[in-house]
C-alpha cells in the first residue's frame, strides 16, 4: 500500500464500525474539525457524487468506493481482481475516486482521466493507465490514451475548459480520504464500512456480504 508522507489519524476498520455517514459519523477529532468532516463525509458526497465516474452496476445494492493513484503498483495489481468481483457479483456499483498522492505525474494522469469523461471515455482511459506494469510518465500517458482511442485534441480542450471542475473533484476526493483517515492507496469504502488497504478477491466478496447483511439488518430495524 502506497502511503502519504504525513501522519494520519486511525479510525475503526470495517469490522469495528458501522454507520460512518450522516448523523452516525464518529471518525476523527471532536469539536470544530468534526463539523468540517461531516460536510465531506455525507452519504451523498461519498457514495453518489454525480461528478465521480461509476463502473459496475449503476443501480447496484452495494457501493464500493475506491481511492486510487495511477502510479500505485498495488492499485494496478488489484484492478483486474476487483473488476472480476464486481462483474461476478452483478449488483455492485464501483465508484472510482482519483487520489493522486504519488507526485505531479499522478495528478496529470488523474486530470486527464477525468477530462476523458467529457467524451464518455473515462473508463477507457482508466483501464489503459491501470494496465501498465511500471510507473507512467507524462509522454507515456499521452501514448496510452491515444492508443486507447481517445481524441487527444478534444481531451486537451476539455482539460482546459473544465479545469476548475476537475480540480474541484480532486479536492473533494482528497478531503474525504483525509477525513476517513486513509494514509495511502488503494483505500476503500464497501457499503458503509471503511476498508483501507489491499484485499483479496475472497476478502472483497466477504466485505460485500457483510455490507449486505448490515443493510438487511437496518431494514429490519426500520420495520
Amino acid at each position: 500500500m502506497n502511503r502519504l508522507t504525513k501522519p494520519s489519524v486511525i479510525i475503526p476498520t470495517r469490522r469495528e464500525a458501522l454507520g460512518l455517514f450522516g448523523a452516525g459519523v464518529a471518525l476523527l477529532a471532536a469539536g470544530a474539525a468534526r463539523a468540517e468532516e461531516e460536510k465531506v463525509l455525507t452519504e451523498a458526497q461519498v457514495l453518489r457524487d454525480p461528478d465521480i465516474p461509476v463502473a459496475g452496476n449503476p443501480d447496484g445494492d452495494i457501493t464500493i468506493v475506491e481511492w486510487f493513484d495511477y502510479n500505485c503498483p498495488y492499485c494496478r495489481k488489484l484492478e483486474p481482481e476487483l473488476r472480476q468481483v464486481v462483474q461476478d457479483d452483478g449488483k455492485v456499483r464501483l465508484v472510482l475516486k482519483d487520489w493522486p498522492i504519488l507526485g505531479p505525474v499522478s495528478k496529470v494522469a488523474a486530470r486527464m482521466a477525468l477530462a476523458a469523461r467529457y467524451q464518455n471515455k473515462f473508463l477507457v482511459a482508466h483501464e489503459a493507465m491501470m494496465a501498465v506494469n511500471s510507473r507512467i510518465t507524462e509522454p507515456r500517458i499521452s501514448e496510452l490514451l491515444s492508443g486507447a482511442g481517445l481524441d487527444m485534441d478534444r481531451l486537451k480542450k476539455d482539460l482546459d475548459t473544465n479545469a476548475k471542475a476537475i480540480d474541484a473533484v480532486l479536492a473533494r476526493n482528497n478531503e474525504q480520504a483525509e477525513a476517513f483517515g486513509f494514509n495511502g492507496t488503494p483505500s476503500f469504502i464497501v457499503g458503509k464500512y471503511r476498508v483501507p488497504g489491499v484485499l483479496t478477491m475472497a476478502q472483497f466478496e466477504q466485505a460485500i456480504a457483510d455490507a449486505r447483511k448490515a443493510n438487511m439488518g437496518r431494514k429490519i430495524e426500520k420495520n
